[in-house]
């Protein structure tokens, strides 16, 4: 029997990250139901070649802060709370905190950063809900950052300050393996093979070039007016509303023409993987009480939670296992889900998890994923869900879900019903 077979039959489908059992089966409105009352985010480009190249985490952050208070009506000295989810700054925490105040959020409402890596936009989001069905406050704001542009993903970790120990245990030693190297170990595993993985890539491109041609981007994304600098040192001053990652026309056989990233002859480019990006996205959440006494718009409702571990090595095995428990939480299945948002951080992950579970890929990412859209780490989470909540709007459909992979092996999944 291998790892997953042995996880999966010690998985508590029950226990979220949070420490706070939702348990919400899909019922009756509820005055308590913490309800989603807006998400919005920006562009997405392109790190290091982009026109965020320059735009530091406070300047794409207070653009979402100060677009969702106004969407979704609320005061902000009412605010309970603010979570942003971040991963490659030390001090990202005072990063966010300029951004509330240039947002014109008051100082008094608190912020704090959380970082689960490629989860950490929808792990705020679960932090502020947990928080608003513990009583705590009855509204406050998730959101995520990432700059990749100016954070330094490769020289974050330090091995000369680990323990002999953490070098001698298989699972500890496995933590800093090479995302691309578990994306290689996931597709030797279970037979994801190269054409699978580009037919995944090119897919999503399509998805993301037909979104962003018919606007149904226009509704979620907020222009955001920054500078950018030449080679020369001058600045130009831009106003960014289109994603850059897209790629318009491409196809199997000319993804089939590029070079193995991470490991000879393997399957895995830069191609079928996600682009490493800049970005922000912020959400506001509610009581469905307060949202109503205080007139605020209600998008959505969230219903579970779940974060899962797996292997280290396989870490992109971790939807597989966190949907499932996401999924029983809420007495739902996999065929009453209408909308998938599952992040693309390898196609050969993406592919495996959504085969695995049986879920129809034309319910997968229809305005494309990470492979086209790009992935900002800190904000993947919540940018899902400003794409997540229009399209179960214009579709109709009554339950959507948002999943990824954590690198150091788990999975996070978060269960979204229509208001």
């Amino acid at each position: 029997m291998n790892r997953i077979n042995i996880l999966s039959q010690h998985i508590n489908p029950s226990q979220n990250a949070t420490g706070f059992e939702f348990q919400q089966t899909a019922a009756a409105k509820s005055a308590d139901d913490v309800v989603i009352c807006c998400a919005v985010r920006t562009p997405i480009c392109k790190a290091k070649r982009g026109a965020f190249k320059d735009t530091g985490p406070d300047v794409l952050l207070s653009t979402v802060l100060k677009e969702a208070v106004a969407r979704s009506k609320v005061d902000p000295k009412l605010l309970g709370d603010i979570n942003v989810g971040n991963v490659l700054f030390q001090q990202g925490a005072i990063y966010c905190r300029q951004a509330q105040a240039v947002a014109g959020i008051p100082f008094e409402v608190p912020l704090s950063t959380v970082n689960r890596q490629c989860s950490s936009g929808i792990q705020a989001v679960a932090n502020i809900a947990s928080a608003i069905k513990a009583g705590q406050y009855e509204c406050g704001i998730a959101a995520g950052v990432e700059c990749m542009s100016l954070g330094d993903m490769m020289n974050s970790v330090n091995p000369a300050f680990m323990g002999e120990e953490s070098f001698a245990h298989d699972d500890s030693r496995n933590c800093l393996m090479p995302m691309g190297i578990t994306s290689e170990n996931v597709a030797a595993k279970y037979g994801i093979t190269r054409e699978m993985q580009d037919q995944l890539a090119v897919s999503s491109h399509a998805k993301a070039v037909k979104a962003t041609e018919t606007g149904k981007f226009t509704e979620e994304i907020v222009p955001v007016t920054t500078k950018v600098k030449a080679k020369d040192g001058t600045e130009k001053e831009v106003t960014v509303s289109v994603d850059e990652g897209m790629r318009k026309g491409i196809t199997v056989q000319d993804l089939g023409k590029l070079k193995a990233a991470f490991q000879k002859g393997g399957s895995t480019t830069p191609g079928n993987a996600s682009q490493v990006s800049d970005g922000a996205a912020a959400v506001v959440l509610a009581t469905r009480a307060f949202a109503e006494k205080h007139g605020m718009p209600i998008a959505g409702i969230f219903r579970g939670f779940s974060v899962v571990g797996c292997p280290p090595e396989i870490m992109g095995i971790g939807p597989a296992v966190a949907i499932p428990a996401a999924l029983k939480q809420c007495g739902l299945s996999v065929s009453d889900i209408g909308v998938w948002e599952i992040n693309e951080a390898f196609a050969s992950q993406a592919t495996y998890c959504v085969n695995h579970l049986g879920i129809d890929h034309s319910k997968l990412n229809p305005n494309g994923g990470a492979i086209a859209l790009g992935h900002p780490l800190g904000a993947t989470g919540a940018r899902q869900m400003a794409t997540l909540l229009p399209e179960m709007k214009r579709t109709g459909q009554k339950y959507g879900v948002i999943s990824m992979c954590i690198g150091t092996g788990m999975g996070a999944a978060a269960v979204i019903e229509a208001p």
